[in-house]
């Protein structure tokens, strides 16, 4: 008898790899499409006008964009994730370069690493405080600062916003819109943490209390 035996080991193995890509892909598609359309419904309800809202939904969708960037693998890498000072800078670079604004944002926080999900729900955080602060806070005028620094408390890691040189400070009455529900459940649900505000005088203090496990 004569036979021939073909070793399809490495074949089958490609094959299983590119099976597992393919799953992963469709399911970040989801998640993307997922938050998209949660985002077009946020929009939708606080837009007075369909420019203003293509404009504030193309605002965050550009901020996840950046945000996936910095996360998203690279081919021979060993990296897991971007440095937290990195992600902020990025995602507050719009902001500090528009105009007079630019050099009055500083980010001063540790070395830290954010995974892809927490990255993708800070993004949506961050740029909700930024269009805030724009509108409303430091950032609407030409002598405001916006600095971002860190905390260590027992419950966990605390990331402070602080506005300084804006127009007088108003506490909020009520519940507060969508931004702000969207900002609560976002802290509390995906990144296991909290977020408190102290209305001083002196601008805005915003503590953005993360679990340290859900950053990762």
């Amino acid at each position: 008898m004569f036979g021939i035996f073909l070793d399809v080991s490495a074949r089958k193995q490609v094959e299983e790899s590119q099976e597992l890509l393919a799953g992963e892909m469709s399911h970040r598609v989801k998640n993307l499409l997922a938050i998209a359309s949660g985002l077009t419904e946020i929009t939708a309800r606080t837009s007075k006008s369909a420019p203003e809202m293509a404009k504030a939904l193309s605002q965050r969708l550009v901020a996840l964009g950046r945000a996936h960037d910095l996360t998203r693998p690279v081919p021979g890498g060993d990296v897991d994730g971007a440095l937290l000072g990195d992600l902020l800078s990025v995602l507050l670079a719009p902001y500090d370069d528009d105009g007079a604004f630019s050099g009055r944002v500083r980010v001063a926080v540790p070395r830290m690493r954010v995974g892809e999900r927490a990255a993708t729900t800070l993004a949506l955080v961050i740029h909700e405080l930024a269009t805030n602060s724009l509108k409303y806070g430091a950032l609407s005028t030409a002598s405001g600062t916006l600095d971002l620094s860190q905390r260590i408390e027992a419950e966990g890691f605390v990331l402070l916003w602080t506005e300084r040189g804006g127009p007088p400070v108003v506490a909020p009455e009520g519940a507060g819109g969508f931004g702000s529900t969207l900002i609560k459940r976002s802290m509390t649900g995906q990144l296991g943490g909290s977020i408190e505000y102290d209305w001083s005088s002196e601008g805005v203090v915003i503590a953005l209390c993360i679990d340290p496990a859900r950053l990762a």
